[in-house]
């Protein structure tokens, strides 16, 4: 059975980590540099770094702060804001990033992810999909969760992978900060579409909801949460004990 990866996650907004509701309402929480390498040393099987409002101000991603990040952290980082270019991928690899992640750049020209991925690889492109329900269907948001596209999620996801992404984060934007769970059915539509590695974002409130999303769907391939670890309501070493008591693998 494969080894299912806890990844926190870095929202970065003018340099400072922050955590909102359905996308909406953000609060300082700390520095991601102090913060990135908290969960380096207590047992996170990857970061994601997200310049959540790149997009949103039509500028690149602050570089800077990303390269902090990476010098300080031991474990892979994936990095997200403001990628609309092959040069975008260039520029954050060097900076320390392992994965890029693609959204509304890949919306507005999808032939990037197929560019990126023969460049450097399919397993070096992720696709962040921020998915919404609107009248009975998913659909897929662009610019951190404000607009909406108007394109049906899971056709655009096995597109998207079909050009060369390596990796799938569902952003589930009905179920974000809400702490209620994991968005089980959306992310059962996704993982039946494709065959590339699953993340389901977007709902964690506790520990059982970690259990409930592994057992519900065993071949997801990761969970990513960012308040419940952010205000330490869950550490990272107490959930995976709990997983592995409930016989789903980790790396402890």
């Amino acid at each position: 059975m494969i080894t299912k990866r806890i990844i926190p996650c870095l929202d970065v907004k003018n340099g400072r980590v922050v955590k909102g509701v359905n996308f909406e309402g953000v609060r300082d929480v700390s520095s991601p540099v102090e913060l990135g390498k908290f969960y380096s040393d207590n047992g996170a099987d990857e970061l994601v770094f997200y310049d959540i409002t790149a997009s949103y101000e039509g500028r690149a991603l602050f570089t800077d702060i990303l390269r902090r990040v990476a010098e300080t952290i031991f474990i892979p980082l994936t990095v997200g804001g403001g990628i609309n270019t092959v040069e975008d991928f260039d520029r954050v690899l060097k900076c320390g990033a392992d994965k890029v992640s693609v959204n509304s750049g890949a919306i507005r020209d999808p032939s990037l992810v197929r560019e990126a991925a023969r460049k450097y690889g399919d397993q070096c492109v992720v696709l962040s999909a921020d998915v919404k329900r609107v009248d009975g269907s998913f659909r897929i948001f662009a610019k951190g969760g404000r607009e909406d596209t108007g394109m049906e999620a899971i056709s655009w996801i096995r597109k998207c992978v079909g050009m060369g992404a390596g990796e799938v984060v569902v952003n589930s934007i009905d179920t974000d900060g809400v702490k209620q769970g994991f968005d089980i059915e959306m992310l059962q539509a996704v993982r039946e579409a494709v065959r590339v590695p699953v993340i389901a974002s977007g709902g964690a409130g506790s520990t059982e909801d970690f259990v409930e999303l592994f057992r519900r769907i065993p071949d997801i391939d990761a969970a990513l949460a960012a308040s419940v670890f952010h205000f330490g309501e869950i550490r990272i070493p107490d959930l995976k004990r709990a997983l592995r008591e409930n016989d789903i693998v980790v790396r402890l």
